[in-house]
């Protein structure tokens, strides 16, 4: 994967990045741990809408997957092109583009499975959204959703209220009652969910986020690194999760 003299091989925070992946953030892990083993494998096209970090993006790629990721942040674009450059991954499956998820009828193309994870709760016209999956989504394809949990206790906010999308929340979250209806009025049928995210480890996550906004990444990661192999107790379906994840599939005929 590195071979030992090309280029940008010795770059320390691509290293750090590396060594910490797929980031600092508990919730994170927890998330890509799960939700990565529900990614279907095999050659087939994947749209990763709203990637974050592209942990996603990669675990599909690497389950032999084309992954086509797209987010509206430049930043998250640029940063995602750079490290999964750097780690050597084909061009030609795994690709970071900036595109807003309200043009996605634009790109003019289908996919066989659509990951969207902690994107919806940030988009005002969310049930629109869920239309173009639909759309954009082949007959039989599957699309993986993931969103915060608005009946967990540290989701309970009023979010301003703001006419535009600008990337902060525009809603607390959603309940699996309230997806799966969404889902179904856009013509899903959705087929599996589970809950994400144990108390243990959204009190710890807590603890870092303070400390790392106070302090900073330095000071946060031996905290970090100590607190890790508490991931062990993480478990699916805890009494009020953090975030509930919803498998729903487009039926090979519409209804």
């Amino acid at each position: 994967m590195f071979p030992f003299f090309r280029p940008g091989f010795w770059n320390v925070r691509l290293w750090g990045k590396l060594f910490i992946y797929p980031g600092i953030d508990l919730h994170t892990r927890s998330r890509y741990r799960y939700l990565s083993r529900f990614i279907s494998s095999g050659p087939i096209d994947t749209l990763d809408a709203g990637f974050g970090n592209g942990a996603l993006s990669y675990a599909a790629y690497r389950k032999g997957n084309r992954v086509l990721a797209i987010s509206n942040d430049v930043p998250e674009v640029e940063k995602a092109g750079k490290f999964y450059s750097w780690l050597r991954t084909d061009p030609e499956r795994l690709k970071f583009l900036l595109y807003n998820l309200y043009d996605l009828p634009a790109l003019n193309l289908t996919f066989d499975q659509i990951i969207c994870s902690e994107t919806l709760e940030h988009i005002r016209q969310d049930q629109k959204i869920i239309r173009f999956f639909y759309q954009t989504l082949r007959p039989g394809g599957v699309l993986h959703l993931c969103c915060p949990n608005s009946l967990h206790p540290l989701h309970g906010f009023v979010p301003p209220d703001k006419s535009e999308d600008d990337g902060a929340h525009v809603r607390s979250g959603y309940t699996i009652e309230g997806l799966r209806k969404m889902l179904r009025e856009a013509g899903f049928t959705p087929t599996l969910s589970a809950g994400l995210g144990i108390p243990a480890i959204t009190r710890l996550d807590q603890i870092l986020r303070k400390i790392n906004n106070k302090i900073g990444n330095g000071a946060v990661l031996p905290l970090f690194l100590l607190t890790l192999p508490l991931q062990i107790l993480d478990r699916l379906n805890p009494p009020i999760p953090f975030s509930i994840y919803i498998k729903a599939t487009k039926p090979h005929r519409d209804k």
